[in-house]
């Protein structure tokens, strides 16, 4: 059970938009929550956006970006050490 306190205003357009569309105020209402957290999901920050590419995905390492410039070093080493 919920309880929502509304302006006679918004009450007076719920129960005109419930009659116009010959819904209940509680189908109403449910759909109008799925929307909004439907849509709360969709504004994600940048970082929550591409999480799932990050990482070590693809490369099986999880510090390319920290410790690239010593494998470089090591890479170049192993090359013209022979």
């Amino acid at each position: 059970m919920l309880t929502v306190r509304l302006s006679d205003q918004e009450e007076k357009a719920l129960n005109a938009y419930c009659e116009r569309e010959g819904l209940s105020k509680s189908v109403v209402v449910k759909e109008a929550i799925e929307f909004y957290l439907a849509q709360s999901k969709k504004n994600k920050n940048p970082y929550e956006t591409g999480q799932d590419l990050f990482g070590q995905e693809g490369s099986g390492t999880s510090d390319n970006s920290t410790g690239y410039k010593n494998k470089i070093k090591k890479l170049l080493h192993e090359k013209h050490s022979h």
